[in-house]
């Protein structure tokens, strides 16, 4: 008796790894596989030859098994990543049957030589699977050149980034209250896909006219070089201030976010000389904060140029707002200011411009909004503005007069010489920021009053 229980328990395992083997094969496209990750980031830095290899498991949580008609890696042959599947390395695998409850491992491996001169900056690939018709991209990505990357980092201590390799962010960079980042002339900033730069403690960015500081997304490739909301830019904190200077931010979803007035006896935020472009919502989002911006450009943003709410002080000289949007389809004026944040949220706003240009392709393109019993104190002068109300046509401002740019849809903003921009600008030797900011041009061209108005000198 005890032998034919036996026999009969291996008879059973017999039969259940026989009905195992041809496990009914479903091609219904509602049932899916499953993948361990989305995408693969090799943060490895290659500093000579080398490779590294990652792995993403494939499982089918079905209780039926599915035929895996394809997987193939995009780039062939030629592709510097290489897959291997149970086994095998190879670039394409046809019709693999995964049983239920079952899962497979493809191991990427990818091989870097930095010092390639072809060699682009981002290297991507993608894996393609395809199952029962529904096709899934595992997208591969891999740094091609030198750089330093920063990967959820903290900055505790005062550091200095220099030009000497680019700088990649993933996830984020916190520069924590006690510390200062500064960041020299021509140093690239790039952000991986997301990223994000928060300033709790103090950010020097200073650049200079040939040497500006970059920030902006690591996709680099022609395709993206105009392509909004690729990271989700700076975010100066409670805590926060900053400097930036001669500097070019683009391709974000919000350049920089300010939540707060300053808590000490520096400025919340100085902002001269410096392009920022191709934002999804806003070159500036305010709330209850406060910006000195002289000499800068700002176009192309998705909802707004500065978006300021909750009241704050902002003092404006000099700047090219331009907001023309070929590809966003914007229906807020660039530049909104407002007391108002939210129920019982509402401050003083302090609202100072004076030779600016604000254009763009609304009819009215300044939106002031008065909304509670809170203070709102507006000094403008001899600015160049369109605008459907006639209160701003005091103190030297233009209305509704084309400033006559060179080229704004190739995004030269520069003024003719046909412009009423010319010569319109105030005085503005007396400033306390004239000596360091408002004496030359973002070109570097020394302002000559009466000035022209916006960011560009023209005599």
């Amino acid at each position: 008796m005890r032998h034919l229980l036996i026999f009969q328990i291996i008879l059973f395992a017999f039969f259940c790894s026989a009905c195992r083997k041809d496990e009914r094969i479903t091609t219904d496209a509602n049932t899916k596989l499953s993948f361990s990750k989305d995408s693969i980031l090799f943060d490895t830095i290659f500093t000579s030859v080398g490779s590294a290899t990652r792995k993403i498991k494939v499982l089918n949580n079905n209780n039926v098994a599915l035929n895996i008609s394809e997987i193939k890696l995009s780039g062939g042959d030629s592709s510097p990543f290489g897959i291997n599947i149970n086994g095998q390395n190879l670039s394409v695998k046809n019709n693999l049957v995964l049983n239920g409850q079952d899962s497979l491992n493809i191991f990427i491996k990818v091989t870097i030589n930095p010092d390639a001169k072809n060699t682009p900056f981002l290297v991507q690939d993608s894996i393609i699977i395809t199952s029962n018709g529904n096709r899934k991209a595992i997208l591969l990505s891999a740094y091609g050149q030198n750089a330093i990357f920063i990967n959820n980092q903290n900055i505790a201590s005062n550091t200095t980034w220099t030009k000497n390799f680019p700088y990649i962010i993933n996830g984020f960079v916190n520069i924590k209250n006690s510390a200062t980042l500064s960041i020299q002339p021509g140093t690239k900033v790039y952000f991986h896909k997301d990223a994000v730069m928060n300033v709790e403690g103090i950010l020097n960015a200073y650049g200079t006219l040939t040497a500006p500081i970059q920030f902006c997304s690591d996709r680099l490739e022609t395709i993206y070089s105009d392509e909004p909301g690729q990271w989700k830019g700076i975010y100066i904190k409670k805590t926060g201030n900053g400097i930036i200077k001669n500097a070019i931010i683009k391709n974000a979803s919000v350049a920089i976010t300010s939540d707060s007035l300053s808590v000490n006896a520096n400025p919340k935020l100085i902002l001269s000389n410096t392009v920022i472009k191709n934002m999804q919502v806003a070159a500036y989002i305010g709330y209850h904060s406060e910006l000195i911006a002289f000499n800068n450009l700002m176009y192309n943003c998705g909802n707004y140029i500065i978006y300021a709410i909750g009241g704050g002080n902002y003092n404006l000289k000099q700047n090219t707002f331009a907001g023309f949007n070929p590809n966003l389809p914007r229906k807020t004026a660039a530049l909104t200011f407002s007391d108002y944040l939210a129920a019982n949220v509402y401050n003083k706003l302090q609202l100072d411009l004076t030779n600016n240009i604000i254009w763009g392709s609304l009819m009215n393109e300044i939106d002031i909004q008065k909304k509670t019993n809170a203070v709102v104190q507006l000094n403008f002068f001899s600015n160049l503005i369109k605008t459907t109300s006639t209160a701003y046509n005091t103190n030297g401002n233009i209305i509704n007069s084309d400033p006559i740019f060179a080229s704004p849809n190739s995004g030269n903003f520069f003024i003719l010489s046909t412009s009423p921009a010319l010569k319109k600008g105030i005085n503005l030797t007396t400033d306390a920021y004239f000596s360091v900011y408002l004496n030359e041009d973002i070109t570097g061209k020394t302002r000559i009053f009466p000035s022209s108005l916006g960011c560009y000198e023209n005599y």
